[in-house]
């Protein structure tokens, strides 16, 4: 069975949220979606500690629309991939990424879908962020990182807000590197740029995170950020042939 949409997003510890998360998201699918678009919202529990998933498997006992998944603690970026392949493996159109965190308001789901014809690979963009400091100062050095080493200005290239065609996500979750980078969705936001896709790049509502648990802090921050540095150099070693493939797909 093909589905028009596909939600996806990885969830850890966040049973305090997670219930009303997956309420608004699947009010949004029912009612912004016709019953024969089969919409789906994928939710991959990324071993938590708490008890996200079995609250998940509760609510998916009346919810045909929700979809969970569970696995070992793999990290947030493996977390989002495979939920990208799981929504490819069930055939849906377009893939839309977000967190489970509540951080955004669903509503902005549609200024990103009602661009879909326009580009294979859409992104919003956070221009006021409520975050860390450490987390917003990182997040303008990765902005000019980017630019730097791969010559294309990207707002927002780690934004867990993206909606993307899913054959085209299909080919490049192909071209990611092995192991699953740290950040996963800053090496799809480049492809996508390289490879000749208006990104857009649209502004939306970020809130502040009342409940769950940032698993990465401090100098653990530190580290695992200098580990994506040094996967992006290596990265931009293979870029060109990459792009070269993508583009016969736009």
């Amino acid at each position: 069975m093909s589905h028009k949409i596909a939600i996806v997003m990885p969830a850890y510890n966040e049973a305090d949220v997670i219930s009303e998360v997956v309420l608004k998201w699947t009010e949004l699918l029912q009612n912004g979606f016709k019953s024969e678009d089969n919409p789906l919202l994928i939710i991959v529990n990324d071993g938590s500690k708490d008890n996200t998933f079995e609250i998940l498997t509760e609510l998916a006992k009346n919810n045909k629309i929700l979809v969970p998944v569970n696995q070992p603690n793999g990290g947030h970026g493996n977390a989002v991939v495979n939920a990208y392949k799981k929504a490819i493996e069930m055939q849906a159109e377009y893939v839309f990424q977000t967190d489970s965190d509540d951080q955004f308001e669903t509503q902005d789901f549609f200024k990103l879908w009602e661009k879909r014809n326009e580009s294979n690979f859409i992104l919003g963009y956070r221009k006021q962020r409520f975050d860390a400091p450490i987390r917003l100062v990182i997040t303008r050095i990765l902005k000019f990182s980017v630019y730097l080493f791969f010559g294309v200005f990207i707002e927002d290239s780690n934004i867990p807000f993206r909606l993307v065609k899913g054959d085209f996500l299909k080919k490049m979750l192909s071209k990611l590197p092995e192991p699953v980078p740290f950040a996963p969705n800053i090496f799809l936001s480049v492809m996508a740029k390289k490879s000749g896709n208006k990104i857009f790049s649209i502004p939306i509502t970020h809130k502040d995170r009342h409940t769950g648990e940032v698993s990465i802090r401090k100098m653990k921050l530190l580290k695992v950020c200098w580990k994506s540095f040094n996967e992006l150099l290596a990265f931009r070693r293979n870029l060109p042939e990459i792009v070269k493939s993508l583009k016969t797909h736009n």
